[in-house]
């Protein structure tokens, strides 16, 4: 069976790091996109960033721009969300799903999805 599980989420100050891990089971990276979202309370859940089967053209949303980068390791079967200079704002629920393209990362899209884990930012 197709299954995703989440880790690596937790508390940190402003200004801090976290790497999220999206590990998979029963399929291979490489026949899937991986998207990451993120909800926080009362907000919908917006697509954060993708990563494709081919690995062409990583989506990352404006708010996430040049502090956030996905990475695959295929011997793992794991995509990797590595978050660098955290705001107060990028506190959320972040899941990871499987999808067929990164060319619109929208929920809707996405059909397997992990249980998410919380990504906290307060000083």
């Amino acid at each position: 069976q197709m299954q995703l599980v989440e880790s690596g989420g937790g508390l940190v100050q402003p200004g801090g790091s976290l790497r999220l891990s999206c590990a998979a089971s029963g399929f291979t990276l490489n026949t899937y996109a991986i998207g990451w979202f993120r909800q926080a309370p009362g907000k919908e859940r917006e697509g954060v960033s993708c990563i494709s089967s081919s690995a062409d053209s990583p989506y990352y949303t404006d708010s996430v721009k040049g502090r956030f980068t996905i990475s695959r390791d295929f011997a793992k079967n794991t995509v990797y969300l590595q978050m660098n200079s955290l705001k107060p704002e990028d506190t959320a629920v972040y899941y990871c799903a499987t999808g067929y393209q990164c060319s619109v990362v929208a929920a809707p899209l996405f059909r397997s999805w992990g249980q998410g884990t919380q990504v906290t930012v307060s000083s």
